[in-house]
């Protein structure tokens, strides 16, 4: 085997469950929820801040919802994802603007940037899975 075995007290039932529910929240939010004026603002040079704003309390109230639904007792999660999207978006919004990298200059990082923001959201709901599953 290539990876060692690892034993575990996390239920594997509430990750999983945890992990689609999360996921289901990325798409409607990051997705379905975010308009273009979202998308493209927050990664602009100036006037990122409310754009990015609205984009990332989209997710707030979606993750606070499903949750509230779910677990109430993980309100707070919510927030934590909440902060961590600002973050994650912000910095790729600082990388955007700097080098260029849109779809419309068809620059070459346009597609990793994108790929790396979205693994980055993913682990983020990875490590809140966990979290939650564990308690």
């Amino acid at each position: 085997m290539l990876f060692p075995s690892m034993s575990s007290s996390i239920p594997v039932g509430a990750l999983v469950g945890w992990m689609l529910l999360l996921t289901v929240k990325h798409v409607i939010a990051d997705f379905m929820l975010q308009t273009s004026w979202m998308a493209i603002g927050k990664d602009q040079k100036t006037g990122w801040a409310l754009p990015l704003l609205a984009h990332c309390l989209v997710h707030l109230a979606v993750s606070l919802a499903l949750i509230l639904i779910v677990a109430p007792r993980f309100w707070f999660v919510a927030f934590i994802d909440f902060f961590i999207h600002i973050i994650v978006d912000r910095l790729k919004g600082i990388i955007a603007s700097r080098f260029g990298v849109t779809l419309e200059n068809e620059h070459p990082w346009f597609w990793t940037l994108i790929g790396v923001d979205q693994a980055l959201h993913h682990l983020t709901g990875f490590g809140l899975a966990i979290f939650m599953a564990a308690n």
